[in-house]
Parts: structure tokens; sequence; C-alpha cells
């Protein structure tokens, strides 16, 4: 172990560029690491780590876009600033590493980093490489993934297959709790939805315009992101509805029989880790596509089924009803994977690159 034992974690945009790294966290405080964060200075991930008790820097982030928008003319200027404020910051701090989970923060702090020889173990969570990743390759000592699809697509010296670090608190929750937070009995299994911190307005929709066939046979707990609440339904019997859990999230997972979700990276592997049954939705528009590649893998590997976006209107009923009379099935495929030692692996790699 080198004489400073700081690390720098960075990752941010969305609540899955910064969960696993908060899955990290107790490992490496365990193991002696002074931890510190770079984040950008408004983003989810400021929100998230407020309530640790670790350091945080706040950097300019600009994002890096393929398509045309205004705010490509004025964005790189913000990297290139986040760029230089990061590499004072690193300089000054000297950590002997930096992990990365991605998102358009990560950029400037892992070049920077590279820029003063501090080694960078970076995460890709999708099957596809995200931009910011792809620009922090040559400056990564490794490439953590999930997928084994994706290892043909890295730099075959860097590529290792880790699956994602899951947060220990995720399997302490109790149904019992889980049902009584939403007001449910144990009379009948329960439908959870979620669409990520954001909320899936289509995912909503189709879920609600079937809500009373679907609460025959289900009772319903709706994650349906911040400022989609309907309060028509406020009270309405089986059903429960909230913008956002996250303490208590352990709790509705444990008492869910079968999930609704988009296929974000980081929530599918949750899901799997916990072996509960689920239809996957992936995000088709205003994307690169990365949630439907994430998808076509868990169901090649009988993890899960899968609706287009556009079909789960029409199918959603029929779909919910088949997938819970075959739970078994998809519970023993699950029960399969062996992506159950992400953190000990990167601890690993993070230990064999430090300075």
């Amino acid at each position: 172990m080198p004489q400073n034992k700081t690390i720098v974690l960075t990752g941010g945009g969305t609540a899955g560029h910064v969960t696993p790294n908060l899955a990290l966290l107790p490992y490496l405080e365990e193991a002696g690491y002074r931890v510190c964060y770079f984040g950008s200075k408004k983003g989810i991930e400021r929100k998230l780590l407020s309530d640790y008790p670790i350091s945080y820097t706040a950097i300019s982030t600009g994002k890096l876009r393929r398509y045309f928008d205004l705010k490509n003319f004025t964005d790189p200027f913000r990297v290139a600033g986040g760029f230089f404020e990061a590499r004072r910051a690193l300089k000054k701090l000297r950590p002997c590493a930096v992990f990365s989970k991605g998102g358009f923060v990560s950029v400037p702090v892992v070049r920077a980093a590279w820029t003063l020889g501090i080694p960078c173990v970076i995460h890709e969570s999708d099957m596809t490489p995200g931009l910011a990743n792809k620009l922090c390759y040559g400056a990564a000592a490794k490439i953590c993934c999930n997928f084994p699809e994706t290892m043909k697509t890295l730099p075959a010296d860097k590529a290792v297959l880790t699956g994602t670090p899951i947060r220990d608190v995720l399997f302490t929750g109790e149904k019992a709790k889980g049902l009584s937070l939403c007001g449910f009995t144990d009379e009948k299994p329960v439908l959870m939805i979620m669409g990520g911190s954001q909320g899936a307005a289509d995912v909503n929709k189709a879920v609600r315009n079937h809500l009373d066939a679907l609460l025959k046979d289900f009772q319903i707990v709706h994650l349906c992101g911040q400022g989609h609440l309907d309060p028509a339904l406020e009270g309405k019997e089986g059903y429960r509805q909230f913008e956002y859990v996250r303490d208590d999230l352990r709790h509705i997972f444990a008492a869910a029989d079968l999930i609704i979700s988009r296929s974000g990276a980081n929530a599918i592997c949750e899901i799997l880790a916990l072996r509960i049954p689920n239809i996957l939705v992936p995000l088709s528009s205003g994307t690169r596509g990365d949630q439907i590649l994430n998808a076509a893998s868990f169901r090649e590997r009988g993890y899960s089924e899968v609706v287009p976006n556009d079909d789960l209107d029409q199918k959603i009923e029929e779909t919910v009803r088949r997938v819970y009379e075959d739970r078994a099935s998809y519970i023993s495929a699950m029960e399969k994977s062996s992506q159950s030692e992400a953190i000990p692996m990167i601890l690993d790699l993070i230990r064999s690159v430090e300075k």
C-alpha cells in the first residue's frame, strides 16, 4: 500500500454513474483509503453524496454531443476549465489512483490524472461504451465492464470483465417493511414499476392505462420519477406511487415479485443481483441504443423478458401475467450468473495499478 492512501472517485450525470461508486465506498474505507469525490457543480452526484462524510470537489463540465446543439460551442470551454480545475485539485491531493464510473464529468478528471501520472481504473456499465469513457481509454490503466460482449470492443490489454458493484444495503431489505411502506398485504403479488431517477413517461402511461386490469391480480408500487405523480390516483386501493425512493428502496425490492424497468445497466444489474423476475422496456429514442443492447443480452441469457417501448401499451397485461407465471425459470437463470464478485475484483485492480 502506498504512503498516500487517498483515492479519487468520479462519475456523474445520472444515478447510474454514482451508485456503483457508493457501493465501493465502504470497502475502500475499510481497506484504509481516504476517499475523495470529484463531481460536477450541479449534477445529481452532488445530491447523492451529500449524506456521506467524504470530501467533494466540484468541477466545471459540459456534455460532448454527437448532434447539433448551440451548447456545443460553449461546452468544450467548460470541459477545458474542468480539466485545469481537476488538475490543480489532483496535484494538491496526489491520490494513489482514480476510479471513474463514467459520465462527462469524468473526462476532465481522468485526463488530468493521466497528465500527472496518476493511474486510473474506469468502469463501463453498458454493452457499448459511451463517448465519455471512449475519450478516457488512452488514460486508463484498466477498463472494467459488465457484459461479456463488451470485451471485444475494448483494448485487450486493459479490459477486465468485473460486473457492476452492487450496494450491500440492497440485500438487507425486509419484505414486511416493504409491504407496510406501500400499504399492501401479502394476499396478492407485488408488481414494481421503475423508470430510473427521472422516470419514464411511456412506461408510466402504459401502467396507468391498464391499472384497473392489472390491479385485479397484482398490487402495484410505482416509482414514477420526479414531477410524475398522478394526484387522481392517490389513495387508490392496491396502488402506491412515489417520485423516488432512496433509503427504503431495499425494502420495496424485497417485497417485489416482478419488476417492469428501463434497461439502464446499473438498474438491471441490481435486479439481476436480487434475482427478481423482470420485464425490460429499453429506452430507444435520444440514446445511442445502449439500453436496447443491454436488454437483448439479458433476454438471451434468460434473465429478462423484453418489450419494445412502442409495444408496451398493447402488451403489458399479457406480458406481466406470462412472466409472473413463468417466474421460476427467470430466477433459475439469474441464479446461474457468475457476476457477483465485482467489488473484490475492482479493489484488486486498484491495488495492482496504484502509485
